[in-house]
């Protein structure tokens, strides 16, 4: 079920320590994960095809290979699915009327579990057992309800009978009505639990239906490392100790480069492919 293995915290002052150690515009490392830490890391989230294209690249480098980009640490998305001039690969590439490549795709604001899941693994070690703060952006409308759901049925077929909603957990609704984590330009719900606790959090839209949502901000007890996916952002940061930062880059199911606390990740940052 959704949100298993979470407890809303008790206090948002679990979280007091990240604000002082955000700085930058809007974009910067620095500013979606807290300065400080000896290492970092952007985790670039998968690619996803278009239903068409099943055989398509499934990696950000994969798709710079077919449209003559450089992949590189700050590379952004818009840049290296506009194919660069002249063209510089042999395949073919088909274009919107906006000029890109828009036959693949990656999620904003969600680490999607095939990269969530992995990625725990990794800081398992590093974590040990000690609880974890995972943090929600306030604003996803499945919080409060706001999603929906179709259903169809054969033209003269039988009518299927319509979907329950599955009931709000408990968790979530003491998050909502507790005192949120305020960080510049957002508020968080704040729950406590296991690291991989964080594969639970999402929409339980019916019984048989959940919608993943990986954490905001996530991070252990001891503050060793910190978590961090901006929802206008196509990749994850991480930041902590070297040794932990490699293990992550080594990782060979996460597409994650060495970033620094005051590279610039902005729309217009991707020098290389503009």
């Amino acid at each position: 079920m959704s949100m298993e293995g979470l407890q809303a915290a008790a206090a948002p002052a679990v979280g007091d320590w990240i604000a002082p150690r955000l700085r930058g515009d809007f974009g910067a490392v620095c500013r979606t994960v807290p300065r400080g830490y000896p290492a970092y890391a952007r985790i670039l989230h998968p690619v996803e095809p278009d239903a068409g294209d099943q055989a398509g690249p499934t990696t950000w480098a994969g798709v710079c290979a077919r449209t003559g980009r450089t992949p590189h640490a700050l590379m952004q998305w818009e840049a290296i699915t506009t194919p660069a001039p002249p063209p510089r690969s042999g395949r073919e590439v088909v274009l919107s009327r906006e000029g890109r490549w828009d036959e693949v795709q990656v999620r904003r604001g969600i680490l999607l579990p095939q990269a969530l899941s992995p990625l725990l693994d990794v800081l398992a070690p590093f974590t040990g057992e000690q609880d974890c703060h995972h943090a929600l952006w306030e604003g996803w409308g499945w919080l409060t309800g706001g999603s929906a759901f179709l259903t169809f049925s054969s033209a003269g077929g039988p009518q299927s009978p319509a979907p329950t909603r599955a009931a709000t957990p408990d968790v979530l609704e003491q998050a909502l009505n507790a005192s949120r984590l305020s960080l510049p330009g957002r508020e968080y719900l704040l729950f406590t639990g296991p690291l991989h606790a964080a594969l639970g959090m999402g929409d339980q839209v019916t019984d048989d239906w959940f919608d993943p949502q990986s954490p905001n901000l996530l991070w252990p007890a001891d503050r060793s490392w910190c978590l961090a996916t901006e929802i206008d952002f196509d990749s994850t940061l991480i930041a902590g100790p070297v040794d932990l930062i490699d293990a992550v880059l080594a990782a060979p199911a996460l597409e994650a480069w060495p970033v620094h606390e005051d590279d610039d990740l902005s729309a217009f940052a991707d020098h290389l492919n503009t």
